[in-house]
């Protein structure tokens, strides 16, 4: 579970309604991915059909598409990125900020490879399901609808030592 805030936009901000994310380590045969999603839970002031088209425009205002293609962001030097802390993370782009709790493995992932995947969807989290259930996770991420209206972005990470 994340809580967010939003910049001041040229759109209705309370269309977004509430937007979560959730992190996940997704193992690939080149070791552990640090996989973030984020997308409304469609309660947005206007209904589910103007929450996907807010999430629509904040991703084009942080200059990306939700087309379904990978961005390669990580070395770019813009003001998106996530920052990682023992205990919890910030999801930075413009426009949107996030903090959230992740597990233990991700940030590990995080620590192995520097970055982390995005998938910021534009449909909304299904209606009834309690953001955070790996099954429903599993299933929205993996359904090519979620995946087909979402930016995919490679974001640098970077971890802060507390001690």
């Amino acid at each position: 579970m994340s809580t967010t805030s939003t910049a001041a936009q040229s759109w209705n901000s309370a269309d977004l309604g509430s937007v979560v994310v959730m992190a996940w380590r997704g193992e690939t045969p080149d070791g552990g991915v640090p996989f973030l999603l984020a997308c409304s839970l469609g309660n947005g002031a206007s209904g589910p059909d103007a929450t996907a088209d807010a999430v629509r425009h904040l991703l084009r205002g942080a200059g990306l598409s939700p087309a379904g293609r990978l961005v390669d962001a990580i070395e770019e030097t813009g003001p998106s990125g996530v920052v990682v802390v023992p205990g919890a993370a910030s999801l930075t782009m413009p426009g949107f900020d996030a903090q959230f709790v992740p597990p233990p493995k991700w940030a590990d992932a995080v620590r192995e490879r520097g970055h982390v995947y995005l998938v910021f969807t534009t449909r909304p989290w299904p209606s009834g399901a309690e953001p955070g259930d790996l099954a429903t996770l599993d299933a929205f991420t993996s359904d090519q609808d979620t995946l087909r209206s979402a930016a995919h972005v490679l974001l640098p990470a970077r971890t802060l030592h507390t001690g």
